[in-house]
């Protein structure tokens, strides 16, 4: 109330966006393993996806040959999308990005169904993740996965120090030394 309005001049400057901003979803085509998590997960079943099964030859002859999944059509109706992110949440490998682009709109609505070649070139608008906080708690898988190293590393310098240990206590006991040589004036004579 107290301070003047500021009318955004929204087609000729563009809008500063938050970093998290909802625009539309990009697809890493690479990263996609055709699991179909996504579409099932989707409440508006909005997603849309092809693949085909490709047996891969086997490597060593005794192995047995290998079969993976080939995505031949990934799409996402956007006139049905709601936006609510689960199909990149439910993802397992990443493939799927929120992109802060929300300039896409269309004349027709069959035009909003956008193909994976159309998807992929939203992936390049996809901003890097931020910078982990400095001062944030290690997460605890890590901070186990270097207890246990530690651990193992403080049990390696041990065994090390006693290995090393063993042989200068056997140098250093003269009746042993003292046998030998006699033996070997024994020998000699």
């Amino acid at each position: 109330m107290t301070r003047r309005s500021v009318t955004a001049q929204y087609p000729d400057v563009q809008p500063q966006l938050p970093p998290r901003s909802r625009g539309v979803i990009g697809l890493l085509e690479e990263n996609c393993t055709v699991c179909m998590l996504c579409a099932r997960e989707c409440p508006d079943w909005c997603i849309y996806i092809d693949s085909h099964k490709e047996t891969l030859p086997a490597v060593d002859p005794n192995a047995r040959a290998r079969t993976r999944n080939v995505l031949d059509r990934f799409a996402i109706d956007f006139s049905l999308c709601m936006y609510c992110g689960i199909c990149i949440e439910v993802c397992p490998f990443d493939a799927l990005f929120w992109s802060p682009e929300f300039e896409y709109a269309e004349t027709d609505i069959l035009e909003l169904t956008h193909e994976r070649e159309k998807l992929r070139e939203w992936m390049w608008t996809v901003p890097a993740p931020p910078a982990l906080d400095p001062a944030a708690e290690e997460p605890k898988e890590i901070a186990a996965a270097r207890k246990a190293a530690d651990k193992l590393a403080a049990a390696a310098a041990a065994a090390a120090a006693a290995a090393a240990a063993a042989p200068a206590a056997g140098s250093d006991s003269g009746t042993d030394s003292g046998t030998d040589s006699a033996a070997e004036q024994g020998d000699a004579s």
